[in-house]
């Protein structure tokens, strides 16, 4: 099993914060008079199921690629994890009356709970015995700390977009503009989704235990649970208050998806050259690599929290955010070669399914998220 964002998917192997104003200022909204069970249930099924395909399936990475059988078995585990991580997040969000700020660092916190508590691969030298981590992880491995900077970014990073923030924004996008900074669950479905989460965890935690013949240290457990617990906190120690609104205009959505696309292209781009040129086999991205790979999402992270409190930013310009991310892994996919012995055909298909399914999804969220300018 491995985290979102790289490692466990050779993202490059060649084939041989979102908003800092959110729109609705991070409060409740008013509510709705109580919708039908199952409209009410929808987005949330939609988020159980889309945050797994996300972060596991969209890339094609694993032995799995192409085989539905198995693909659909895994999401016995994706879903708890995965899903009731982006759904415990957004809920708690959403309940304590904030937006996106605070959703991206509980992401953020999940991105570092992922790799360094539940699968442990953060510091897992031989993660899965997968060849090509080591030349990934000596270039910027940092003794003390017994992690590789280049990999745990990737994988936190991946986390944070793809397993989480990518996955809600879509899915609101899906939804009623009254429901989109509204809570969808009340305290039983909420407690309902933290057991589901734990129980995932805990699954995946017993099976790394019985398959790596790894433990990390006591002080890289206690590190990492820190660092987790630091995050969550500042999640609701920031953006209690909204930015005001800029009287610029917000830029085309077109334009910021195209940005978010490219931004989150260029590290790919840099993982795929620095392989080229190491020989086929070799990823041994060096802390140059590490500041192109963290540039772009840096700038990108800059720009969306500078233009989504202009004029005019709303669920448009979140869906195109997210949209171009997706494409992101929906392209890198078409260039990763999957573990184990998957049949081209087999990695060809599962790709093509996976775009289809990527494009049709977004362009459905696109048709609702038409209409007048949401109030800030």
């Amino acid at each position: 099993m491995a985290p979102s964002g790289a490692p466990g998917r050779p993202r490059t192997q060649p084939a041989t914060a979102d908003d800092h104003h959110d729109p609705s200022g991070g409060q409740p909204s008013t509510r709705s008079p109580r919708a039908p069970l199952a409209h009410r249930l929808a987005p949330v099924l939609g988020l159980l199921l889309l945050a797994p395909v996300c972060a596991e399936y969209l890339i094609g990475y694993d032995d799995s690629t192409g085989q539905p059988a198995e693909l659909l078995g895994g999401m016995a585990v994706f879903v708890p994890l995965y899903g009731g991580a982006a759904l415990v997040i957004r809920e708690v969000a959403r309940r304590a009356g904030r937006g996106w700020p605070t959703i991206v660092l509980l992401a953020l916190a999940f991105g570092v709970l992922q790799p360094g508590l539940i699968d442990q691969a953060m510091f897992n030298p031989s993660y899965r015995d997968i060849d090509y981590l080591r030349p990934m992880l000596r270039p910027t491995y940092i003794q003390a700390l017994g992690i590789s900077v280049y990999l745990t970014l990737t994988w936190v990073v991946g986390h944070v977009i793809w397993s989480v923030s990518v996955p809600i924004a879509i899915v609101e996008s899906l939804i009623p503009k009254h429901r989109r900074a509204e809570p969808w669950l009340g305290g039983l479905g909420l407690a309902i989704a933290v057991l589901l989460f734990l129980a995932g965890a805990a699954f995946v935690v017993q099976w790394h235990l019985r398959t790596e013949g790894f433990v990390p240290t006591v002080p890289q457990l206690v590190g990492a649970a820190t660092v987790v617990l630091a995050l969550a906190g500042t999640a609701f120690a920031t953006g209690r208050r909204p930015l005001p609104a800029s009287g610029r205009p917000a830029p085309h959505p077109w334009l910021v998806g195209a940005v978010a696309f490219a931004a989150l292209f260029l590290p790919t781009a840099v993982e795929l050259v620095t392989g080229l040129l190491g020989g086929a086999q070799e990823f041994a991205v060096d802390w140059r690599g590490v500041v192109l790979f963290l540039a772009p999402i840096v700038v990108l992270a800059g720009l969306l929290a500078a233009w989504s409190h202009r004029r005019g930013w709303g669920a448009p310009h979140r869906l195109a955010a997210a949209g171009g991310a997706l494409l992101t892994n929906v392209v890198v996919a078409f260039i990763v070669q999957p573990l184990g012995d998957v049949t081209t055909a087999a990695k060809l298909a599962h790709n093509t399914i996976v775009a289809a399914g990527a494009v049709t999804l977004l362009t459905l969220a696109a048709l609702r998220t038409r209409g007048k300018e949401e109030p800030r």
